[in-house]
């Protein structure tokens, strides 16, 4: 049985892998050597096999017979099914949360929708995913609907890279942020089928969103696969 030292140290190595992924710096198709990894992080292979297996356990990474660890491509079409559920998630959580927030709950998606304004201003997109991420688990948690919270939650942290990418699109981050604000806005007047609707388009990637996302996605897939040493 892991200790919970070394479970620590696997989750936190499983971080550093994946904030890797979710910036690109291991795009698509990237191979995962265990001992190139161990030797990186100045570690053992043990703590690096049980990250890798959480990364597998949501779908950031898959072992191929023969060919070790690799960041997962998921196809375009796909990738948009995935939004596609992620959006009818999320509206579900802002119409329940426009019903049900507390005072205080509603402060803290405010609070966090004025520290997203403040990484605008200051052009940070890497703060301002991360104010972005906040924003959205707030509201999340403000449905008081606990499985509603865990499923939405998870698909998220599923779709962290791709949401990532979408702010690398000109204006995205600025647009984002106007967003926020109408929903915002919804949710503190508890109207829940404007906040549902906002939210569904919010995250929806259709037309030419869906576009950006491919071009982006092709941006960061090399030419042939690495390996990470």
């Amino acid at each position: 049985m892991d200790s919970p030292v070394t479970t620590r140290l696997s989750e936190q190595l499983r971080e550093k892998i994946e904030e890797s992924i979710v910036t690109g710096a291991y795009a698509p198709g990237t191979r995962l050597e265990e001992i190139d990894l161990a030797e990186m992080h100045g570690v053992s292979r043990t703590p690096i096999r049980e990250a890798l297996i959480q990364l597998e356990a949501v779908g950031f990474i898959s072992k191929r017979p023969r060919k070790g660890w690799e960041v997962t491509a998921i196809p375009a079409p796909r990738l948009c099914e995935m939004f596609d559920v992620m959006a009818e998630m999320e509206a579900m959580c802002g119409r329940l949360a426009a019903r049900r927030a507390t005072d205080v709950e509603q402060r803290r998606i405010r609070l966090t929708h004025q520290a997203c304004q403040r990484a605008k201003e200051a052009n940070d997109p890497a703060e301002y995913y991360r104010l972005n991420e906040v924003f959205h688990l707030a509201i999340y948690d403000a449905s008081h609907n606990a499985f509603l919270i865990e499923q939405a939650s998870a698909l998220h942290r599923r779709l962290r890279p791709y949401r990532r990418l979408q702010l690398r699109v000109r204006n995205r981050m600025h647009t984002s942020f106007n967003e926020h604000e109408a929903i915002v806005q919804a949710i503190e007047a508890g109207q829940g089928d404007v906040a549902s609707d906002l939210l569904r388009a919010h995250v929806v990637v259709q037309g030419e969103r869906f576009t950006d996302l491919v071009s982006s996605l092709e941006s960061l897939v090399s030419p042939k696969l690495s390996v990470v040493a």
